[in-house]
Parts: C-alpha cells; structure tokens; sequence
C-alpha cells in the first residue's frame, strides 16, 4: 500500500508541475512588468528542481510518471489565449494564474489526503509543491 500510494502521488506531483510550467510557459512571453516576470521565471525553476526529484523517485519504482490531462491542459490554453486576446495585461496574467495556483493546491491536497499511505519523502515533496503554489498565487495578488 505504501509504495503504490507514494507512485501515484508522485505521479500526481509530476503532472501537477508539467501543468504549471506549461502555464507560465505560456503566458511569459506576454508579461510587462519585470518583477512580474522575475516572480513567474523563479517558481518556473522552483517547480522544474522539483520535478528532478520527483523524476529520481519515480525511477526507482521503474515509473515514467504522469502527463497532464489533455483536457484539462487544452482548457487552460484555451482560456488563457481568450483572456490575454480580450486584454493582454499583467493583471490577465495575475488572475490567470492565482486562478491556477489555487486549482494546483486544492488537487494536490486533495491527492495528499487520498495518497495518506505514501512515503515522508513523496508527502514532502507535495507539502514543497502546494506551498510554492500558494505563495506565487499570493505574490500574484500585487498584480491583479
């Protein structure tokens, strides 16, 4: 029980990061203000470090890990493309991704109270990436 609970929170982990980078990834090239952009490129590096880890950890249990909803991932470009054509602004990007930051951080804690078996180390990893998103979704509030 403990091993497949810690896979499948990793596995939510990895997706949950690819789903983020992929957002700001798409918004970056969009962004006016610096500060802004520094704070955006800064969780981007936080999550890929994370990433690594999860990477290493799932490689030991012979996983490849997990891709993000193309469902999901399809809706969040298309809702982001609509808002930034309809006011391509920093406060856009702000809301786009406070929106989701907090979608990151109720599946995630969501996945950490289903996966309640898994390892310290996966549960920490989790911990690292719902507290980062909590903060950028924070930070993003100066800008909305």
């Amino acid at each position: 029980m403990i091993e497949q609970d810690t896979i499948k929170l990793l596995r939510e982990c990895d997706a949950g990061i690819k789903m983020g980078v992929s957002s700001i990834d798409d918004v970056i090239d969009y962004v006016k203000h610096e500060d802004l952009r520094k704070l955006l490129l800064e969780c981007s590096t936080e999550h890929k470090k994370l990433q690594d880890e999860i990477t290493e950890l799932l490689d030991r249990y012979h996983d490849d890990g997990k891709e993000p909803n193309p469902m999901a991932k399809g809706m969040s470009w298309l809702k982001t493309n609509v808002k930034l054509v309809m006011n391509e602004s920093d406060e856009t990007i702000a809301d786009l991704m406070v929106d989701g930051c907090d979608m990151g951080v109720k599946s995630l804690s969501k996945y950490l109270n289903k996966y309640a078996a898994a390892d310290e180390k996966s549960k920490d990893i989790a911990k690292k990436l719902i507290k980062i998103e909590g903060q950028l979704s924070k930070d993003m509030r100066g800008y909305l």
